[in-house]
């Protein structure tokens, strides 16, 4: 076992089980008009049923995340995982096994699953659901052409950026030790890497992005950003111009991570939080044990790109401004 950051990861493999997918994320807002707006805009298939924003990618029947309008200030409404159908009873058997109290679904989200709060009172499910986290390295785009051509199209004839699916989210805690402990006891997720206390990435054992949930260092819960994932550089390139020609002028980026190593630019939505353009991002296998590491925190946040915004730090749902 390796010690990283103080604490102990577990290391044994025979009878593991845990989540293969992050499902959705569900958020609320005041007005569901910007989300839809802001969404659409990013390049999403936004519908609506029962009162409900399903953001979803062109060409794909799965909802990847839903808003839900009625609140004052925009907030994390819960989180939800998949997991096969012979795992369900035993995660639930670990969850209860630990003193956590199963809980009532929302109004407008019944399901086969189990609802329950994290330790910082973040509403979490786990269902029984199709596996959409990827099977394998998601393939990029990297066009290039012979001597003699333009690679290049005219601008006013550049495609509309269609993001492909959800990579991951990255959520606020005012514990990463604990939050790592957490995930990894309910959810069975496996720790990535970790820069000491601030931020850590974690995936899931049946193979997964290097991250599929993100956990940075706030004074208290919320939701930072969403990651979508995208076929080329050029895509992140197209989408961030047409957001800001949409008036959406503030994120950070262009960009390439360090922990992930995906290249990126983040916009910011009307409530403070980001989505980000994603692509190339690591791939952990099912059965691969990644190397975690615990890494310095100025030296592993992104390898090239701008300087980072003030507001890119801030978690609005606490009030920082």
């Amino acid at each position: 076992m390796t010690a990283i950051g103080g604490y102990v990861a577990p290391t044994a493999k025979g009878d593991e089980f845990g989540i293969h997918s992050l499902d959705q994320f569900v958020l609320a807002v005041p007005d569901a008009s910007k989300a839809v707006d802001f969404y659409g805009n990013f390049g999403l298939d936004v519908q609506t049923k029962d009162n409900v924003l399903q953001l979803k990618t062109f060409g794909h029947h799965h909802r990847w995340g839903s808003v839900v309008e009625g609140v004052k200030q925009k907030a994390l409404h819960h989180l939800s995982f998949g997991c096969y159908a012979e795992d369900l009873p035993r995660l639930k058997a670990r969850i209860e096994g630990q003193g956590i109290t199963l809980v009532d679904p929302p109004p407008g989200f019944e399901s086969n699953g189990i609802w329950f709060r994290n330790h910082e009172g973040v509403l979490m499910e786990i269902k029984v659901a199709p596996k959409v986290s990827p099977d394998e390295k998601a393939k990029s785009e990297w066009v290039t052409v012979g001597p003699g051509v333009a690679a290049a199209t005219v601008r006013d004839k550049a495609p509309a950026v269609r993001p492909r699916r959800l990579s991951h989210v990255l959520i606020f805690t005012a514990d990463v030790d604990a939050s790592i402990k957490f995930y990894e006891r309910t959810l069975g997720l496996r720790l990535s890497d970790r820069a000491s206390d601030i931020v850590a990435f974690m995936h899931g054992i049946h193979g997964s992005d290097h991250h599929l949930l993100a956990l940075v260092k706030s004074n208290g819960p919320g939701f930072h950003h969403c990651s979508w994932d995208t076929a080329s550089v050029q895509d992140i390139g197209l989408g961030a111009m047409r957001m800001h020609d949409k008036g959406y002028q503030k994120g950070w980026g262009l960009g390439r991570h360090v922990l992930g190593s995906n290249y990126f630019h983040y916009i910011m939505d009307p409530w403070g939080s980001f989505s980000e353009y994603s692509c190339d991002i690591d791939y952990i296998p099912k059965e691969e044990r990644w190397p975690a590491a615990d890494h310095k925190p100025e030296d592993s946040f992104y390898l090239w790109g701008p300087d980072v915004p003030r507001e890119f730090t801030l978690n609005a749902e606490i009030g920082e401004h």
